[in-house]
This record gives C-alpha cells, sequence and structure tokens, in this order.
C-alpha cells in the first residue's frame, strides 16, 4: 500500500508499505480521506521530536474492510475515523474521569503510531468513533482533528448564548472554532488574523466583527465591539506567539483564555493582571471519542461546514509548503 512517510531530511517520501496481521481488539480501514493538519507539519519537522520512518496523519475517514475476531465494536462496512487520540490506557485516573486525551500511556496517530496518510490503517476497534452516513466523509475528515479539537475548545472556554468570544487565526482550526461558537454555542465572535482574504471567510461564516491585527489595535476594536467590556472567553489556534499576548490583553476579568495552537515560543503573561482580574489560561487537547461524536453529529445537522480541498497523495510536501507559507484556506484532505 501507498503511505506519506517522514524521512530523516525533515521531508515526506511516499512509499509502498506492508501491513502486519490484525490482532485481537484491531479491525483494517481502507482510507477514503485523510485531512492535513498544522499538527503534521510540526510532526515531520521533529518539533515534537525525531520520528522517522513514521506514517502521518490523524485526520483518516475510512471503511472497515476486516476485524479481529473478538471485536464487536464495529463491523465491516462501518465508516470509522482515525483521529489523533488513536488509544489510551482505560483505567488511568484520566481515562475514568472522561478526561483520556490526557492519559500518560496515549498513543496518537501519525505520531507514536503509523497514521491515517496511507491506503489502509490498522486501528484499535474501541477508539475507532463511527461517523455519521449522512455526513460526507471528506468534510468528516476536518472534524476528526479540527473540528473536534476547535468544538471542545470553545466547550471548555465556557462561552454562553449572547457573550463575546474572539478566535485568534481563522485558518484550518480557527474557521471550525467560528462556526461553533457561532451555530452551536450562540455566541457573537471576533474574529482576529493578519490574512484579509481569511477574515473575509470569517465574514462569509457570520463573524460579528473582524480584526487584523496588522494594521489595526486589537484592544482598541475590541472596546468599539463591546462598549469597553472585552470579551468573555478567548480561543487562540494561531501558531504564533503574538496573538496568545493578544488573547490575553482583549478578555475582561473573569474571562477564560484557551491555548489550541502549537508554537515553539513561550508566551508572555503579566502576572498581577490575571491575579487581580481572575483570568484562566487552559490548554485544550483535541476531544475525547465523546466530544467527537458531539463533533460530527453537529456537521452532519448541517451547523458547522468544513472548507475543504481534495489533493493527492502524492502532493503532500506541496502541502506542507503552501502550508508554511499561510496562503491555505480551509483544510487541504487527501483523497484516496
Amino acid at each position: 500500500m501507498k503511505a506519506a512517510v517522514v524521512t530523516q531530511d525533515h521531508k515526506v517520501s511516499v512509499k509502498n508499505k506492508e501491513l502486519r496481521q490484525l490482532e485481537p481488539g484491531e479491525a483494517l480501514v481502507q482510507t477514503e480521506y485523510c485531512g492535513v493538519c498544522h499538527t503534521d507539519l510540526h510532526v515531520k519537522n521533529a518539533d515534537f521530536g525525531d520520528v522517522t520512518g513514521r506514517v502521518l496523519g490523524h485526520e483518516g475517514i475510512g471503511r472497515v474492510v476486516e476485524v479481529a475476531e473478538d471485536v464487536e465494536s464495529l463491523k465491516v462496512g462501518d465508516r470509522v475515523s482515525i483521529a489523533w487520540m488513536f488509544e489510551s490506557c482505560g483505567h488511568c485516573e484520566y481515562c475514568t474521569t472522561g478526561r483520556e486525551t490526557l492519559c500518560r500511556d496515549v498513543k496518537n496517530a501519525g505520531y507514536t503510531v503509523d497514521g491515517a496518510m496511507a491506503e489502509q490503517v490498522i486501528v484499535t476497534a474501541d477508539y475507532a468513533v463511527k461517523v455519521p452516513e449522512d455526513l460526507d466523509p471528506a468534510a468528516a475528515s476536518s472534524i476528526t482533528c479540527a473540528g473536534v479539537t476547535t468544538y471542545k475548545a470553545v466547550k471548555v472556554s465556557n462561552i454562553r448564548p449572547g457573550q463575546w468570544i474572539g478566535i485568534f487565526g481563522v485558518g484550518g482550526l480557527g474557521n471550525l472554532a467560528l462556526q461553533y461558537a457561532k451555530n452551536v454555542f450562540n455566541a457573537k465572535v471576533v474574529a482576529f488574523d493578519i490574512n484579509d482574504d481569511k477574515l473575509n471567510f470569517a465574514k462569509e461564516l457570520g463573524a460579528d466583527v473582524v480584526i487584523n491585527t496588522l494594521n489595526q489595535d486589537a484592544v482598541e476594536e475590541v472596546n468599539k465591539a463591546t462598549n469597553n467590556k472585552g470579551l468573555d472567553a478567548t480561543v487562540v489556534t494561531s501558531v504564533a506567539k503574538t496573538p496568545f499576548n493578544q488573547a490575553v490583553d482583549v478578555v475582561k476579568a473573569g474571562a477564560r483564555v484557551v491555548a489550541v495552537g502549537l508554537p515553539v515560543e513561550k508566551m508572555d503573561l503579566e502576572i498581577p493582571r490575571l491575579v487581580l482580574d481572575g483570568i484562566e489560561v487552559i490548554g485544550s487537547l483535541v476531544g475525547t471519542r465523546q466530544d467527537l461524536k458531539e463533533a460530527f453529529q453537529f456537521a452532519a445537522e448541517g451547523k458547522v461546514v468544513p472548507k475543504v480541498q481534495t489533493r493527492e497523495l502524492e502532493e503532500i510536501n506541496d502541502i506542507f509548503e503552501e502550508m508554511e507559507e499561510g496562503t491555505i484556506t480551509g483544510r487541504m484532505v487527501i483523497k484516496f
């Protein structure tokens, strides 16, 4: 089978790989689509450590073509997802309290185990979340990571209907965060970016206010929109340090700042303001299997519509170049 494999020079090579036989609890999936995430770029660049030889991909959608004899959760023909949270231990303090993504023994598709940028993938059956049949599989690929990640982030921001939330970065993650915030949580949304095309896209998606932080003062513009009150929450999907600092600057007292993007720099925090204004800064890591089920369902209902463009597996290095240049709007999805 063909697969996108990380090479020693921080590139990706499309190679032929042989799959082993299924073990108990596993299923074989014929891949239909796999989205390309910014985390894939981090992985192939060895930002989280060298994983030469690993098959990338954690936004996979495909059909089950074989199951191990003991598998009861899946059957041949089921459409399932291959997500970043490939498997957790199932019995630690995190797994037993609804926080399985924080499991210390978690396995991650396309990072610690081979992922979904391949024609076939072996999955742990109980962790392959089923995809609603009325949800387009190419769109579902974006929900598998970008969608569930932003859904969870907006969820833990504690935003309530009618409140103001800021979304920093309107790329593959941010455009979905905007849609979940607006169409599922009924919040008022301010979109922040440095690219006018992406901000125009945010307007099309229903953003109440858009701010280009290259030529507009974020705090000043937020104060205009909120009568000097500030935002009730922010979600940062950007992969640069500056937006993280801005996300703290534009919130009101008692607000929550949710960090999602993974820049390699450190964040600057004004500790007296955090303490005196009771501002919370938290990290949000993808989502649980239950979060993914919910995220899929909202997409199936049409409340969230991912913008995707299908590409060929052989274009993977071109996609990464475009990603680094910041020229991608929406999500690139590899079609198998």
